[in-house]
């Protein structure tokens, strides 16, 4: 189980013993504070059984290569702040992955989605063998883009309807980044199994 730290962070699989932080935090939220925040969730579905199959499906994921999601914890709280997850486009001569990241709302401006993003981005170099990473951001999600700015991530292009969303296909803002970057060595392609 890959684990990451930074100043102010934890960043891992979560497990069963989470559960009261994850749902504490979840009952936390503020209502919605953008477009793209989907604030306040009814938890009315999920229980401690719930939560031990939502860890087994993200184990499942990781195991074969899909997706790595980690939940973001404080390590003086030991708080449930949200998730960054990378999971795998293609590997082979490729080793290309997307990212996605999350931080509840009551949470937000406090610097922990930056944090938690750039490191889990130099995890997926690193520890994944990743060689490109990607984030497709909406147009508008202004939010989401100076994230992807402030972690070092740079603008690619505009994949045009890219995602379906709301019943129709939107275009999408690509941001990457590949370990030059961040001043990490390039490998050659390492099938990961």
């Amino acid at each position: 189980m890959l684990k990451i730290e930074t100043e102010r962070l934890i960043l891992r699989p979560q497990i069963v013993d989470d559960y009261q932080s994850w749902y504490a935090s979840h009952a936390e939220r503020l209502p919605a504070q953008s477009p793209y925040d989907e604030g306040q969730i009814s938890l009315d579905n999920c229980d401690a059984d719930w939560f031990a199959e939502l860890c087994q499906r993200h184990q499942q994921q990781a195991a074969i290569d899909y997706a790595y999601i980690f939940a973001i914890f404080s390590k003086q709280t030991d708080r449930h702040l949200g998730y960054v997850d990378i999971s795998t486009i293609q590997r082979e001569e490729k080793q290309w992955a997307n990212l996605g990241y999350s931080i509840h709302n009551q949470y937000w401006r406090q610097g922990f989605g930056k944090e938690a993003t750039k490191a889990a981005v130099i995890a997926g170099f690193e520890y994944l063998g990743y060689h490109r990473i990607e984030a497709a951001i909406n147009l508008d999600n202004h939010q989401s883009i100076a994230l992807a700015q402030s972690v070092g991530l740079q603008q690619e292009c505009v994949r045009r309807g890219f995602y379906y969303e709301n019943d129709r296909w939107v275009d999408h803002l690509i941001y990457v980044a590949l370990p030059s970057d961040f001043g990490l060595n390039e490998r050659s392609p390492a099938i990961v199994s």
